[in-house]
């Protein structure tokens, strides 16, 4: 997948990133596992990182109608990939790149879908987080992203596949009306989808019991004591702004 572990002249030209991640072909099953916990589907356009022979770009797009992109340093696994897209018929709807996943712009991605290693997947969370919009979801087969949680993780026969759902940038002050006219307000403190803070209605400050935030949505629950009922509001947020808040 990327430079050759045995080319010395790479390593002393730029050992910062000579990284030695040998190909291991994804077995079908789990590549059908990964594509249905990401929930691919024909409005997707996938990105996989360190494609190899580009099966699971393939597999989007000849089983579930998405379009993908494969990245590779590998001139040779890029020739692989695309003449089994080629073979499967699915060369129109993907585009194989030989590049440093490291470099690569991944900002029109939904899917990203990785099997690497864990020390490479933390390296490229900054990147990952940074351009992926709210809501794209992130695969990988074996590793996962050191302290930042998964969603979910199941089992397969040769491990596990862990997920993610990028979340929306949320930490700060937020405030809205509610539909009686409350005053609401909220100080927020966010390490990736886990969100913590205080909550005020009017000038009562609130518990506020739970705050579940999943891609560009904030359910929150607020209540301002045991003889009270609990307040339930959605939040959407997007580029860094609160665009609406719902009471359920």
């Amino acid at each position: 997948m990327f430079t050759d572990p045995f080319d010395i002249d790479n390593y002393a030209q730029d050992p910062d990133h000579y990284l030695a991640v040998p190909f291991v072909p994804t077995e079908e099953d789990t590549v059908e596992a990964m594509l249905s916990l990401a929930g691919v589907g024909p409005n997707d356009r996938l990105y996989d990182l360190g494609c190899g022979d580009g099966r699971i770009v393939i597999a989007a797009a000849r089983d579930r109608d998405a379009r993908g992109v494969g990245v590779d340093v590998d001139p040779l696994r890029i020739a692989d990939a695309m003449e089994f897209a080629g073979w499967a018929g699915v060369e129109h709807m993907v585009d194989f790149r030989e590049e440093d996943l490291f470099s690569v712009d991944v900002r029109e991605a939904t899917v990203v879908s990785l099997y690497l290693l864990q020390s490479i997947n933390v390296q490229l969370r900054p990147r990952l987080l940074s351009q992926l919009k709210p809501g794209a979801r992130i695969v990988s087969h074996a590793f996962d992203m050191g302290d930042w949680q998964a969603d979910e993780r199941i089992k397969v026969a040769d491990g596990y596949i862990y997920k993610w759902t990028v979340p929306a940038s949320v930490a700060g002050q937020w405030s809205w009306t509610g539909a009686d006219g409350t005053p609401c307000r909220l100080e927020l403190e966010q390490t990736y989808q886990q969100v913590t803070g205080r909550a005020w209605l009017g000038e009562i400050e609130v518990d506020l019991l739970g705050a579940e935030l999943c891609g560009e949505r904030l359910e929150i629950e607020l209540q301002a004591n045991d003889a009270t009922p609990v307040q339930r509001f959605t939040l959407t947020f997007a580029d860094g702004a609160l665009k609406s808040a719902v009471e359920a």
